[in-house]
């Protein structure tokens, strides 16, 4: 491991902490020469030493690691890699998504993001009355009654509310639970139009940190591209003008994406609302407090912090 770190640093590449599975080509000193990794679903990572380039080592790496995630039944599979690097992906079957000036991102199917566009545009059909589009990104992990004061207020400012629930598994509840405590939750709200975000919005796959030596720089490049995927695909796809956000006092990472949306959506023709997030007893209302109640059983304070339907949901489903 100590060799591989070394290695990536040579390149300069950052060891990803989420890896789970890496590949390491060694010379006849045993040194590494090669290497590649997975991530999820994600190979990054990717490395060959210059004086072995042109050797075809890649192709080997990525074949290696494609055959990898295929084992574990992830068929889609995305890469990140430098701008320099798009002709050696695009022969061996990737397709770019989106690139920036540090990032190309891409995958391994021809129309896999313009199907999650198809889509969005398709669960929308019914809401096309040329009248304002909002959009409001949130985990929802889980549901409460902040999300529910959050999407009302903004209802007030757009005619439609596109509301986008992050697909990712590696919150506390998943991907499906939480899209259907949801559902409940804004079940007395009209216009609004629930998506979930698949791999392309605010996921794991979305947020590289691994081929930056300065994390500051690499947590503003993981903002841009997020962002860049939203303001130049998404949006104009849907006509979605506005983006609500609540205020978010409690967690840095989300409040310095916040910051990065005011600066970089505005350049899309997206203007950012933030909206002062829902408090009880002068508390914010979080997900986090939420998820500390229900280890500690208490149901009395969950019960104030969100809808009778969604703690209906939470206990009959047995997932506390």
């Amino acid at each position: 491991m100590e060799q591989l770190k070394s290695f990536l640093k040579k390149m300069d590449l950052e060891y990803d902490t989420n890896i789970e599975y890496s590949i390491c080509i060694l010379n006849d000193d045993y040194d590494i020469i090669g290497t590649g990794s997975v991530d999820g679903n994600v190979i990054k990572c990717v490395a060959i030493d210059p004086k072995h380039q042109g050797e075809g080592l890649s192709s080997q790496l990525i074949s290696q690691l494609v055959q990898y995630e295929f084992e574990k039944a992830r068929p889609h599979i995305f890469i990140y890699t430098k701008p320099k690097n798009f002709q050696m992906f695009s022969d061996m079957g990737f397709y770019t998504i989106m690139q920036t000036d540090k990032i190309l991102f891409m995958e391994n199917r021809k129309f896999g993001f313009w199907a999650f566009l198809n889509k969005l545009k398709e669960d929308s059909r019914d809401y096309c009355n040329g009248g304002i589009s909002g959009a409001v990104v949130a985990n929802c992990n889980p549901f409460t009654l902040g999300h529910h004061y959050l999407i009302e207020k903004a209802l007030l400012q757009c005619d439609n509310l596109h509301l986008f629930i992050l697909s990712d598994n590696r919150s506390r509840f998943s991907a499906k639970d939480r899209y259907e405590m949801v559902k409940l939750g804004i079940s007395d709200l009209k216009n609004v139009i629930l998506h979930q975000t698949s791999d392309y919005i605010i996921s794991s796959v979305t947020f590289p940190t691994y081929f930056f030596k300065d994390k500051v720089q690499g947590e503003q490049a993981n903002c841009e591209l997020d962002l860049e995927i939203f303001g130049l695909r998404v949006a104009p796809e849907l006509g979605i003008s506005k983006r609500f956000v609540g205020t978010e006092p409690f967690c840095n990472v989300t409040a310095a994406y916040n910051m990065q949306m005011k600066q970089i959506l505005p350049k899309y023709g997206i203007e950012v609302i933030e909206i002062e997030r829902d408090a009880k007893d002068n508390i914010p209302v979080s997900a986090s407090q939420v998820r500390k109640l229900l280890d500690e059983e208490n149901i009395s304070e969950v019960k104030k912090l969100v809808p009778e339907a969604v703690l209906e949901y939470l206990y009959a489903s047995k997932i506390k």
